[in-house]
């Protein structure tokens, strides 16, 4: 085959790479905005009852469990799948997901369960580009189309394009970045974003006035503690999360019990601890760290435990808004104690604590961007440098592989 041969089949393949990416976009943007709208439905039903629904979260735990069982087993795996598909371990994920894990989703949090959202985005773009691309028999070397749904669903639901690019583009293999995927990611993301925006699905943002200059020795220990209490942060998540998760797996064997019996502990506890202050996704924490309203300096701790036992017991979910919460609360009690203003720390903690459990670099300082502007950019970068540092390549992702050995025991 001749160079010129080459380079026209490659032109070709980015052309379909970039329709296939408008098409993925709007269709991972539809229903993003329904798994997103009927989240907020949902959360906001629990917010004004949970007293009534908290006490049947075991029961809704054995029904998202029987679900999977009866349709999909393999689905039960999650972002695993997509992960694998994406290493090349897998040559097909189960359509049926999409299904099973926005309504196992949707129970878990209607009956106050603490999860997140963005896994469920995650893994609904991966399953429908990889699809996509597997029907059109798009034949590709490296995992194109996967990086392209990711970027789509995140970018959907978060709205936030650019930080969903580089998330797909790191997370699955860290250290490791596929810039074949950049444009045809890149489309699919901004598409998804303006789709789901257009049909009415609001996107966070918060406009930071004020100014953090790092400017002295003070102000440069303060962001140094930032950094290594946002990477420790989210290192303790990812780590307790995977412990947590081999440890019931283990111990209680049968996904049944396992769910049944230990979801009845974690709701008695989230009844009784704050009156459901830390079920669902934590956007309370958000709001309130972002509002001035009261933050605990256990919040975030506590947020931290309650999702850890909640996902690693079986419920469905994702870690990342979760992850906002935990960091954004953290830093607004950081703040208190090191003079800086509690609300440039609560953004900074809500970028690096995610990017530390993630085990992600460029993804939470550009997530940090899209939401709180570009006001204190350079204490974000460098807090997010350290944050990712002190994670020692550890993630929230037990699929994920490793291009680079920073510090790993």
């Amino acid at each position: 085959m001749t160079k010129e041969t080459i380079q026209k089949e490659h032109r070709i393949l980015q052309l379909k790479y970039a329709v296939l990416a408008v098409v993925v976009g709007i269709c991972v943007g539809i229903v993003d905005t329904i798994f997103g709208r009927g989240l907020l439905a949902i959360s906001d039903l629990r917010t004004a009852y949970w007293q009534y629904l908290l006490p049947f979260l075991p029961l809704a735990g054995l029904l998202i469990v029987w679900m999977y069982h009866h349709f999909s087993t393999l689905s039960l795996n999650g972002m695993s799948l997509i992960f694998e598909t994406g290493q090349k371990k897998r040559d097909q994920i189960p359509l049926v997901l999409v299904p099973l894990v926005m309504i196992g989703t949707w129970i878990t949090h209607l009956f106050g369960g603490s999860a997140g959202r963005e896994g469920v985005a995650v893994q609904i773009g991966a399953t429908l580009s990889h699809e996509a691309g597997r029907r059109l028999h798009i034949r590709e070397n490296k995992p194109v189309m996967l990086i392209t749904g990711m970027a789509a669903g995140f970018g959907g639901l978060f709205q936030t394009p650019l930080a969903a690019v580089f998330f797909a583009m790191e997370v699955i293999v860290a250290g490791y970045l596929e810039y074949d995927a950049l444009l045809p990611a890149l489309i699919a993301a901004y598409t998804a974003s303006f789709t789901s925006h257009f049909l009415g699905l609001e996107k966070f943002a918060v406009d930071i006035q004020d100014t953090w200059t790092v400017t002295d020795l003070r102000s440069m220990i303060s962001l140094i503690a930032l950094g290594l209490a946002f990477g420790l942060a989210g290192r303790c998540f990812s780590v307790l999360l995977q412990k947590a998760k081999k440890l019931f797996g283990k111990k209680i064997p049968n996904p049944l019990i396992r769910i049944g019996v230990m979801a009845i502990p974690l709701a008695a506890l989230l009844f009784v601890i704050h009156g459901g202050r830390y079920t669902g996704l934590g956007t309370n924490l958000i709001s309130a760290s972002f509002a001035g309203e009261t933050i605990y300096g256990y919040d975030w701790i506590l947020k931290l435990l309650f999702t850890v036992f909640t996902l690693a017991i079986g419920f469905q979910g994702g870690e990342v808004t979760p992850l906002f919460s935990i960091g954004a609360s953290l830093g607004v009690v950081l703040g208190s104690i090191l003079g800086v203003p509690p609300m440039i720390c609560g953004a900074l903690g809500y970028a690096a604590v995610f990017g530390s459990a993630t085990n992600t670099l460029i993804a939470p300082i550009l997530i940090g961007l899209e939401v709180f502007g570009t006001r204190n950019t350079l204490p974000l970068i460098l807090v997010c440098i350290l944050a990712y540092l002190i994670n020692g390549n550890h993630s929230i992702y037990g699929a994920q592989q490793k291009a680079l050995c920073r510090f790993e025991k």
